[in-house]
């Protein structure tokens, strides 16, 4: 197969890399993530042995997302918002706060040019709340808002969360269980924010955009593992062919 250069990346500046460069403004302290010792590059937060820039696709999709994100998660080398920022061009990325909300996040909400719909269990919404389908009115575009943090944390932000309340929420049921090996969980069934947005896109119709997510989730994955486990990235392997169609040189 074709190997894309693996010179000097370029630094991403999606809407989740601007939200962690203002955490990062805010902290009065260090945030040590593990392995944090580990020099990693500033465009995909993978050990700069280990830098997959150059695989990085770029979609053009119908769909939004908008990632609101518990405060630690943009700083956090495994988090997968970040991907779907990279993916799809029209992602939006906020911090979350039990007290306050950005007007900014209000202000999209509320954008006519957009259909918002949150995305979470319907077991946790009121009645009739719950939908399983993207079917936005004319005109207007899916918006998909995802509640990026543990699912402990997740579930605190649902509650806690009045100005969204107003918003469908849709219900998604994955036919299998999570790849993601990053972290921990007890619970197989639970997918990991970029496999959510990916079946998102799938449900609105853009299963280019979904199928090179879930192709970018799989490479990202692995060269973090090949990282820790000091194995060199092999850029023949399965998930590298998969992801391959999606790069912006193969259009």
């Amino acid at each position: 197969m074709s190997n894309p250069s693996d010179s000097t990346p370029a630094v991403s500046s999606n809407a989740v890399a601007n939200l962690r460069l203002e955490r990062l403004a805010r902290s009065t302290k260090p945030f040590m993530a593990r392995g944090s010792r580990l020099q990693r590059c500033e465009g995909c937060r993978l050990a700069v042995t280990h830098c997959f820039c150059a695989w990085r696709p770029r979609m053009t999709s119908r769909s939004g997302a908008c990632l609101i994100m518990h405060d630690v998660e943009p700083l956090k080398p495994s988090n997968t918002g970040w991907l779907i920022a990279d993916v799809v061009t029209d992602s939006f990325a906020f911090t979350w706060s039990r007290t306050a909300v950005e007007e900014k996040l209000l202000a999209l909400l509320g954008d006519p040019q957009w259909q918002p719909y949150l995305v979470f269990p319907a077991e946790y919404a009121a009645p009739g709340r719950g939908v399983e389908e993207v079917m936005p009115e004319e005109g207007r575009r899916p918006l998909f808002v995802l509640l990026d943090a543990t699912w402990t944390e997740a579930r605190k932000m649902f509650r806690k969360s009045p100005y969204l309340d107003h918003l469908p929420v849709l219900s998604l049921t994955p036919e299998a269980h999570s790849r993601y090996r990053l972290r921990r969980s007890t619970r197989s069934e639970h997918l990991c924010t970029a496999e959510v947005a990916a079946l998102c896109l799938d449900l609105a119709g853009d299963d280019r955009a979904a199928s090179a997510l879930d192709a970018y989730l799989d490479v990202f994955s692995e060269r973090y593992l090949d990282a820790k486990h000091n194995r060199p990235a092999d850029t023949d392997s399965s998930a590298h062919r998969q992801l391959e169609p999606f790069l912006p040189n193969r259009r």
